[in-house]
């Protein structure tokens, strides 16, 4: 995989000429929405096809997988172009394989709201072992909020991925309740009618396996959520379903009520799977720092691996980046959400340099809002930064990823995915 890195006077003809690449490719393959006016210091991928297929009268992508012995969802993943296509024409050329040998297996699993566009759900569902609905909320007496999933949950079986049912206890975006938790654990009863309107819905909707988002959990109260957990896991179990918990990430002697109220090796224990919530330092308030920087990632695997399997362990990367107001550059301040699609047309509008932070593996950059002169810092994602953390799977043993979120394009990303590594099925 070649990933060039954007220089004055560069267009992206040139650095097709220059690969001796197509400059369709080059777009396609990189997500470029503004393909005219490339960011110095931007991030574009490269690789190179090993095999094609030219289509020809009465191909089909079922008979073109079959006499590759390949699977409909690697054709759609090499030929993305497809997602949103009903036919194929004669004379179009598809990949069936580039020329890059594979790093290893991997699981991936991706965040989607029940409103994701159809075309955007069947674009992205080809990358995914699993596709997780967020997200059931709960009530203090163990009733389920319900949310609009059957026709994603139909349509993500077509694609062969299995879809997974979340609970949590969040009352707005990323503000979990203590109390909910707390009402919740604190009864028998109201776990057990949770347990059985969780199973019920499950089979109602024909979900594969539940996911479980329990966070801010009081220190009194991780024995009982680890007991909860064991109780839910085995009539889960029973029922032939899995169960991933979400916990969050870290690290030893390290405080706080998000922390103590999960106990990593018995959750690890008492789980099908774990995902480690590392996407969680560049938030609302806080000195700068890009989403995921990789030094605090390792610091949480080299704890985890001490008290959970790597390989029932998910690792959480993100899709998005922040948008930093500075008073100045050791200033803290709020921080914006942004895609990285919408970091790169800013850098764009900005007339901005793209950096490489080395310590973090994150790509940043500077601007100044011309109506306040206010410093900007914006961290976000690219294909340096996603590589890196793909790369950490393979490194510790892990299972695989879990993609917060799918809710927009970022080709670059499933570019990078796909290229390197075998994506498994679970159905």
């Amino acid at each position: 995989m070649i990933t060039y890195i954007v220089q004055p006077g560069d267009t992206i003809k040139s650095i097709a000429k220059s690969y001796k690449v197509s400059v369709e490719k080059l777009v396609l393959d990189n997500g470029l929405t503004n393909p005219d006016n490339l960011v110095v210091g931007q991030s574009i991928v490269i690789v190179y096809p090993k095999q094609t297929h030219t289509v020809k009268d009465g191909d089909s992508l079922n008979s073109i997988a079959t006499t590759y012995h390949i699977s409909v969802k690697q054709l759609l993943r090499n030929n993305p172009i497809l997602s949103d296509r009903t036919y194929i024409y004669p004379g179009e050329i598809l990949i069936i394989d580039y020329d890059l040998e594979k790093i290893g297996d991997i699981s991936t699993n991706g965040y989607a709201y029940p409103y994701i566009s159809k075309d955007l759900l069947r674009y992205i569902l080809p990358y995914l072992t699993y596709l997780t609905l967020f997200t059931y909320g709960l009530t203090s007496n163990g009733e389920l909020i319900q949310i609009d999933d059957t026709e994603i949950i139909k349509i993500a079986r077509e694609y062969q991925v299995a879809p997974l049912m979340l609970i949590s206890t969040i009352l707005n975006v990323g503000d979990f309740s203590t109390e909910l938790t707390h009402n919740i654990l604190s009864s028998k009863n109201i776990q057990e009618h949770l347990i059985n309107n969780i199973v019920n819905n499950m089979k109602v909707k024909d979900y594969f396996g539940l996911y479980i988002n329990f966070g801010f959990i009081l220190i009194e109260d991780s024995p009982a959520y680890l007991d909860f957990i064991k109780e839910l896991t085995d009539r889960l179990a029973k029922e032939g379903f899995e169960i991933c918990v979400a916990l969050a990430p870290n690290i030893i002697d390290q405080s706080g009520v998000i922390y103590k109220g999960h106990d990593y090796e018995g959750l690890g224990k008492a789980a099908t799977a774990i995902l480690l919530m590392t996407y969680d330092w560049g938030k609302t308030l806080g000195p700068t720092t890009s989403v995921a920087p990789i030094p605090m990632m390792r610091q949480v695997f080299d704890y985890s691996i001490t008290k959970i399997p790597p390989a029932k362990t998910y690792i959480g990367i993100p899709t998005f980046g922040y948008d930093w107001t500075l008073q100045s550059i050791s200033g803290i301040t709020i921080v914006h959400y942004l895609s990285n699609n919408s970091a790169i047309n800013l850098a764009i509008e900005k007339e901005a340099v793209i950096q490489y932070d080395d310590y973090s593996q994150s790509p940043f950059y500077f601007y100044e809002d011309s109506t306040n002169h206010i410093l900007h810092i914006v961290w976000f994602e690219d294909a340096r930064s996603v590589d890196a953390k793909l790369k950490l799977v393979t490194e510790y043993g892990f299972r695989g990823i879990s993609i917060l979120n799918v809710m927009e394009k970022f080709p670059q990303f499933w570019f990078v995915l796909n290229t390197q590594y075998n994506i498994r099925n679970a159905i």
